[in-house]
């Protein structure tokens, strides 16, 4: 069973004169008051008594005051804690009489218990980790934290290089008529050498046909000289005219033949040559930009398949943490801060703030009962009956101040006294008539 505060004694600390409270067991005790009357000197009171020279106000002594600061706790598991005397010595003393000291209170006084604001001033990292080491699954999750940030930075240096490409390939022009692989100079050079022969050979067959021209004039003009000697030459005629018969034969084939020949330009060959460089540019840009695409494409498709590996470590860590036992409905750690209702810190309300770090200091050591909460008028009535209702349901007893006089208060501090110090405190959640109180729903 956990440890809470049964009755208070406070005499001469900082603003309270004199001032004895009996908090009640579960739920909300609140020391009211106008501002500068001593309620938070109750709450440092108790702070010094438990926590050692380390609470230890640096002014401890009422001004004015003669006496010296008198402490004394009576704790419901029957210690008692004291100090008193010139040097606020500390007594400790169990319900058998035997005498301890400051190790004793540390075993079952949770620090942030009696310093709460510590837990509400510490960083967002801090207080994530905080929650993490109650529900214990801080290595795991700081796993899941580790490859979502090495994944998530990767994804980021891949959708970079991605968008890059895209933008340097759109950049690039395209040449739909040139070739894919680049032109050489040296086929082309013997390509136009290729042609430049064939047109040699058919030159010369031009030449043999005007040779052929030339010998059937000779021959023409011989047999017109020889046709007055036919008797002497009649022999040599038949020969000549037979002779003559197949070189008309061999002229006519010559000319049908070249009529037909038809010489091949080496004009585009030539211009090729000449314009190697540019075309070879155009082709160097068309590889340009069809690698740039397909980069972008494989960097398209890492992205995406990162995509769905932080998709999924998210998809653990929220496993994770549903599983966990959490302090308080609604409490999270989202990218390695505390969230509330998928709030960060800096976004809750204040009420808010008060509500989780009460939850979660109230898990980090079970056997403190209790715990001290200052300045609760940032919360309104129904908000207050709410969180002391909670406080009920979690056995938690706290001990709060509140810049109050009203009915919701169960102690009100004037000068450094109780008013009434003899009536009876009347818990919070019980001075609300139920007609008046809002339907608890299991949390704040």
């Amino acid at each position: 069973m956990s440890t809470k505060i049964a009755k208070l004694e406070i005499e001469n600390v900082k603003r309270v004169k004199a001032l004895k409270i009996e908090p009640t067991a579960k739920g909300l005790t609140i020391v009211g008051g106008k501002n500068g009357q001593g309620k938070t000197s109750v709450l440092d009171s108790i702070a010094w008594a438990l926590g050692g020279e380390r609470k230890r106000p640096s002014d401890p002594e009422r001004q004015g005051s003669v006496n010296k600061p008198y402490l004394k706790l009576t704790m419901s598991n029957g210690l008692e804690v004291e100090r008193k005397g010139k040097n606020s010595d500390l007594k400790v003393v169990d319900p058998s009489g035997n005498k301890a000291g400051q190790q004793l209170l540390n075993s079952f006084v949770e620090e942030l218990a009696i310093d709460l604001p510590r837990f509400m001033d510490a960083t967002n990292k801090e207080k994530a980790d905080t929650l993490l080491k109650i529900i214990g699954v801080g290595e795991k999750l700081a796993l899941l934290e580790k490859d979502y940030n090495d994944v998530y930075n990767q994804r980021r240096t891949i959708g970079q290089i991605s968008t890059q490409k895209e933008k340097y390939a759109a950049e690039l022009p395209y040449y739909p008529d040139v070739p894919e692989d680049f032109l050489s100079a040296s086929d082309l050079i013997n390509q136009q050498q290729e042609i430049l022969a064939r047109n040699g050979e058919n030159q010369q067959k031009r030449q043999r046909v005007q040779q052929y021209q030339a010998q059937h004039q000779r021959e023409a003009e011989l047999i017109t000289a020889k046709k007055a000697e036919i008797e002497r030459l009649q022999q040599e005629l038949s020969n000549l005219e037979q002779t003559h018969l197949q070189t008309t034969n061999d002229l006519h084939t010559a000319q049908k033949t070249a009529e037909q020949l038809q010489d091949e330009s080496t004009e585009e060959l030539a211009q090729s040559i000449a314009s190697i460089e540019e075309v070879n540019d155009k082709i160097r840009t068309n590889q340009s930009k069809d690698m740039a695409e397909e980069d972008a494409r494989n960097y398209k498709k890492q992205y995406d398949q990162l995509s769905t590996k932080i998709d999924d470590i998210r998809k653990n860590k929220a496993d994770l943490l549903d599983k966990a036992d959490l302090p308080l409905p609604g409490l999270s750690v989202q990218e390695g801060e505390l969230t509330y209702n998928g709030m960060k810190w800096d976004n809750m309300s204040g009420a808010e703030q008060l509500k989780v770090s009460t939850a979660i200091v109230r898990k980090l050591k079970p056997d403190c009962g209790f715990i001290l909460i200052d300045k609760l008028e940032q919360m309104d009535l129904e908000t207050l009956q709410e969180f002391g209702q909670w406080l009920e349901q979690e056995d938690l007893q706290a001990i709060a101040t509140r810049v109050s006089t009203g009915e919701e208060c169960s102690i009100i501090i004037e000068n450094g006294e109780a008013v009434g110090q003899g009536e009876v405190i009347t818990p919070i959640s019980e001075a609300t008539p139920e007609n008046n109180a809002p339907s608890w729903k299991g949390e704040f």
